[in-house]
Parts: structure tokens; sequence; C-alpha cells
């Protein structure tokens, strides 16, 4: 008979919110239809681990002048490599696609670019990049983009520009998720202020546990849970504890969204191949749903946390 957390993690929509696999098979030339030591996740291990919804993500940063290049090239070799898959995934672009995708067993990719300099100051390009399936945009990365400032910026008080508050906008008109990690606290109060859709922040912790940049504060968290939106907690060690990362500790993260928010604003995001190195690979993901029942979490509210708050923000953003 197999271990009750065993059972709950099959029978769960498990949802991932932000991973940096393309690219990272894409500089090491490692197909995504191949298992490799080298990475985090790939296809096989994907379904290994019984994940049902995956944003995949191409962070645009270092592009520098060619962002939206970038980005086509990582989404191109990202679609060559589904075609060749023999794993059962495909690209989901509506509400309708995802529930039939996650009712069938199957593998749900969500496109995701990190770093609205992708779109090139162009509500065009993003309504061009929305034709090829992106689905959710984070505004900026830690330096200043043309949306917003990041956490690298926030010397500044900078928050949304004219351009971001167009920008949130339009997405939320198209159906494509606000991502706000990586956002300075003054941009992240403004998308919160114009976005009139839920809103993510797709990888990130708690400041209270962790004074990291990154990390927001409880006052955000609560800000994020008013806008019906969700945190994915990650598994960036320096994001969880500056001197002991442990999955201890990751779990009190959630333990603390929780207590400040309810329970139905937390998820995961791992960060896998960007950095979410407190797991080895995806394959680990199991322990999370192990060590939510060992503190005491209700069945029903471990689905929640694994992948059913972001399937409600999903609901509501994401085109019929």
């Amino acid at each position: 008979m197999k271990p009750e957390f065993e059972r709950i993690h099959e029978e769960a929509v498990i949802v991932d919110s932000h991973n940096d696999t393309i690219m990272a098979h894409k500089r090491l030339g490692i197909s995504l239809n191949t298992r490799s030591s080298k990475t985090q996740i790939d296809l096989p291990r994907l379904r290994e681990a019984r994940v049902d919804v995956s944003f995949f993500a191409v962070d645009v940063t270092r592009a520098v002048k060619n962002h939206l290049t970038y980005a086509l090239d990582g989404f191109g070799f990202f679609e060559k490599e589904l075609e060749a898959s023999q794993t059962e995934a495909s690209i989901v672009t509506t509400r309708k696609d995802l529930f039939e995708a996650t009712g069938k067993g199957e593998l749900a990719i969500i496109l995701a670019i990190e770093n609205s300099d992708a779109v090139e100051g162009s509500l065009n390009v993003l309504r061009m990049l929305f034709k090829i399936g992106v689905r959710s945009i984070g505004l900026t990365h830690n330096p200043r983009s043309l949306a917003a400032d990041g956490v690298g910026e926030s010397r500044t008080g900078g928050g949304l520009t004219t351009f971001g508050v167009q920008l949130v906008e339009e997405m939320n008109k198209l159906g494509i998720v606000v991502d706000l990690a990586h956002i300075s606290e003054k941009g992240f109060w403004d998308a919160l202020e114009v976005s009139r859709k839920p809103v993510i922040v797709s990888h990130g912790n708690c400041k209270a546990l962790c004074d990291h940049r990154r990390n927001i504060t409880d006052e955000q968290i609560r800000g994020l849970a008013s806008k019906r939106g969700v945190i994915g907690v990650t598994f960036v060690p320096e994001f969880v504890d500056e001197k002991k990362p442990s999955i201890s500790r990751l779990l009190d993260h959630i333990d603390h969204i929780v207590d400040t928010a309810g329970v139905d604003h937390v998820g995961i995001g791992s960060d896998f191949d960007g950095g979410g190195t407190l797991l080895k690979d995806v394959t680990e993901l199991p322990k999370i749903t192990e060590k939510l029942l060992e503190r005491g979490y209700s069945e029903g509210e471990v689905k929640k946390i694994l992948g059913e708050n972001y399937l409600r923000v999903l609901s509501e953003v994401l085109p019929e």
C-alpha cells in the first residue's frame, strides 16, 4: 500500500510557476527529451514527478539589446523539442486548453517571459507574443525595465512607468498573467493598483524570515492576497535562509504565508535550472507533499498549495 503522501501527490494537480529550463537546455545543447544530471528538469522527469502545469520562462535580461529575438529563439528551440517529444505535453493558451490537458493527465505548459523588455516597449509586440502563446510575463528582472524598476533599483523609489501601466492594462485585457517577481516594492504596489486581475509572484519567499531583496514583506503578501493572487515559494537557498537553508525552513515560509494571508495564496515556484537548488531536481517534489502533511496540513490544504491556488488564478486570467 502506498504511503499517504504518495497518493495525495498523485491525485493533486501540481503546478510549478517558474523554471528557467528552456535556456538551460539550449545553452548546454541538451534535449528536453533526454534525462541529464546537468539540469533539474526535462520532460520525462516532469512526468515522473507528477507535475501537471509548468511555467517555462525565458529570462531575456542578459540579451541587452535584442530581448525579443532572445525570447523568440528560446521559444523556437522549445517548440522544436516539444514536436520531437514522446511525452504527452502541450502549450496551453486558454482556460479550456488548461482544464482539458489536466483532465487527461497531460502536462500543460505555460509559456512565460521573465522581464517585459521582451516586448521592446510596444503593445503591438505584446499582442504578437500573445498570438504565439505567451501567457505570463514578469514585468522586470532585478534591473530597471521599460515597465518598472526592479529590486536592484529600489534606491530610486521608482515604480511603474507610463508604459508599465499600459502594459499591465493590456495584459489584463488579453489574458496574460502579471508576474511581480523581481519588481521594486513601489512597482509592486503600483501594479496591484492598476491590475483588474489576480497577479502572482512566481518565485519568491518571505522577507520576515529571510531578509533578501527578492523576498516580499508581510504587507505585500496581504496585498497580493487582496488581489486574489499567489506567491510561489521558491527553492533558491539564499531566499530560504541566510545561514541554514533547508526543506524545513522552506516549509516555514509556507507556514508564514498561510498565517499572514491564508492558505489560498501560496503555491510552488521552484526556479529549477535558475538557482532553485534546495531540491536536487523536480523528482524530489513529493518531499514537499510529505512534509506539508507532517506539519498537519489537511489533504485539501495540501492540494491547494501544490496547485489548486494557481489553477484558480489561471482560470480567472486566461482567455476562455
